[in-house]
């Protein structure tokens, strides 16, 4: 139900839970083989490397001089920040990106004078991310009377990205920005014959996986970028930065890995819990796509220890429980009491909620020592609230009868798992930690709620597509078309489609204009709607094999 990983294991997602006791069987049975259960220490000790001297000073200085002499040239400064950012190594210049594009917005508040539809469309995208609002309006001089964009402007390729770039980054009612989307991905569908490789490869992965919400975490090493930047000087310094950043950044996050897999092998759980699964380094990634920051290494390992009891409770939900033995486990998490409790709970629920008790205080304890707030009642309340939320989806599938498409999409929101890993992100790092947006993340605002939305979706489209003949798959797609008999699946996914991306103009007003919180709180929130394509992208073999091979790249590979 909640942040699920099924490359690990051949689905195992019941119709009906059970209604009598099966766990004694369920537990002695032999444990399902996991590819991903490795031996991180084993595996990692030859290629931890040793700290050395990878200092890209002398290039990072080369860069910052660079961007601080552009002067009149707003063209090539814009080109700078966007190699910057695709290369992922734009953190190490934020003050003087800051600099340039509060200039650029400054300078240029009044009206756009440029007529280029490659330097606007640029110039829109990254002041937009930067949180300087930027009119659609200034499209308008591409378009024609009916508000349609030239043809003529689709002989201009790098204009035609940076349209289709320019585009993800829309809110609710800005038409042009829809039209600028249809328009540029039809033009550079129809180009791509007519590109060389590199060009097509590039065309091909901006409509993949458009800038704005992918992570460039990910995909710095392999970017196509020599055909738009390779001719400048700058660009060979940003290279020599972004290959030494990239082992320092591996050199850490394996250190982290490390940590997790020592945390989870002396917790024993998966000794105790047999059915648990067993899956620290995918569980890590959430953790490292949410809080890219390499200073939030802390974070990161305190993150992941929360994300893999969403998916171990998840589990006793979702297969192993009883619907009376669930209703037990979410009212002891209501009380939050362990002596009570202990009694009441069978075997390996008690086992369960201990440690979600224990690490919870110690979580809390934390937060209080480094930020003087005790979050304790804030996460008892997500925690209750998933176990709500899992246990009215046991019953809906466990009477066989499937609620209406708001009805679940509503409880989807909470039971996805993503406001248990926002809160906790909220309160780990400590910034903008007031009354006030404490109260408005009980109420699950839209920083909140509009990821969860897009997981939850996407979550069901894969289900749907892999589960489809079943016809009782439990999926949003399913109870839409419930409500709707004249829908064919096709339809249904349409609209699921749709309905993604409103939750992400939604979340682009969140995070890009207008927010209460820190801005390193909504960049997590972005980031982890960013990874959920790749958590979900299955193959016929319920396998992913691009995230396999871009975690692969990013820790291990030298």
């Amino acid at each position: 139900m909640a942040l699920h990983l099924k490359l690990c294991q051949p689905p195992l997602k019941p119709q009906i839970v059970p209604t009598n006791p099966q766990l004694s069987q369920t537990f002695n049975s032999p444990p399902i083989p996991n590819k991903w259960n490795i031996n991180v220490e084993e595996q990692m000790c030859s290629a931890l490397i040793k700290p050395r001297d990878l200092s890209s000073k002398y290039h990072t200085k080369v860069v910052k001089h660079e961007l601080r002499s552009v002067g009149e040239n707003s063209l090539k400064g814009l080109c700078m920040i966007d190699a910057m950012q695709r290369l992922n190594i734009d953190y190490h210049f934020q003050q003087e990106i800051e600099t340039f594009l509060t200039t650029q917005y400054v300078t240029n508040s009044s009206a756009w004078k440029h007529d280029d539809l490659h330097e606007t469309s640029l110039h829109f995208r990254l002041l937009r991310q930067q949180g300087h609002f930027q009119s659609p309006e200034v499209f308008n001089k591409f378009t024609n009377k009916e508000e349609k964009f030239n043809p003529k402007l689709s002989e201009n390729i790098n204009g035609m990205i940076n349209l289709f770039e320019a585009s993800q980054l829309s809110i609710a009612g800005e038409d042009i920005l829809d039209e600028a989307e249809e328009f540029s991905m039809k033009i550079l569908k129809e180009k791509l014959i007519h590109l060389n490789n590199h060009e097509a490869m590039f065309v091909r992965r901006t409509l993949e996986n458009p800038f704005h919400k992918n992570l460039s975490m990910f995909t710095a090493r392999n970017n196509c970028l020599g055909h738009l930047y390779g001719t400048n000087a700058w660009f060979d310094s940003l290279k020599e930065v972004a290959k030494l950043d990239f082992s320092l950044l591996q050199c850490l996050h394996q250190r982290e890995i490390v940590q997790i897999s020592k945390w989870w092998r002396e917790l024993g759980l998966n000794n105790e819990l047999p059915y648990a699964r067993n899956q620290p380094l995918k569980w890590y990634m959430w953790s490292l796509a949410c809080l890219t920051d390499p200073n939030l290494s802390e974070e990161r390992v305190e993150l992941t220890k929360p994300i893999s009891l969403i998916y171990i409770i998840d589990d006793i939900f979702d297969i192993y429980g009883t619907i009376e033995e669930l209703t037990l486990f979410t009212e002891a998490v209501s009380r939050w009491d362990i002596n009570i409790t202990m009694e009441q709970l069978p075997d390996y629920m008690k086992i369960c909620f201990r440690v979600l008790y224990d690490l919870t205080n110690e979580i809390s304890f934390k937060v209080y020592q480094r930020h003087g707030w005790d979050p304790i009642d804030s996460l008892k309340m997500t925690w209750e609230s998933l176990c709500k939320a899992f246990l009215v989806e046991a019953k809906w599938f466990g009477s066989g009868k499937l609620p209406s498409a708001e009805e679940y999409l509503k409880n989807g929101i909470i039971s996805s798992g993503v406001h248990i890993l926002l809160v906790h992100i909220f309160f780990l790092l400590g910034k903008g930690l007031t009354k006030e947006n404490v109260e408005r993340i009980h109420k699950i605002p839209p920083i909140i709620s509009s990821p969860a939305t897009i997981l939850r979706l996407w979550d069901d489209l894969g289900n749907a597509e892999d589960e489809n003949q079943d016809g009782n798959d439990g999926s949003y797609v399913s109870c839409l078309m419930m409500d709707h008999p004249d829908y064919c699946t096709k339809r249904a996914r349409d609209d699921v489609m749709n309905k993604i991306s409103d939750a992400w103009k939604n979340l682009n007003q969140e995070c890009l204009f207008y927010s209460h919180f820190h801005k390193t709180f909504t960049k997590a929130s972005l980031n982890l709607a960013r990874m959920v394509p790749l958590m979900y992208s299955y193959d016929d073999n319920n396998s992913l094999p691009g995230l396999e091979g871009l975690l692969h790249s990013l820790l291990f590979e030298k």
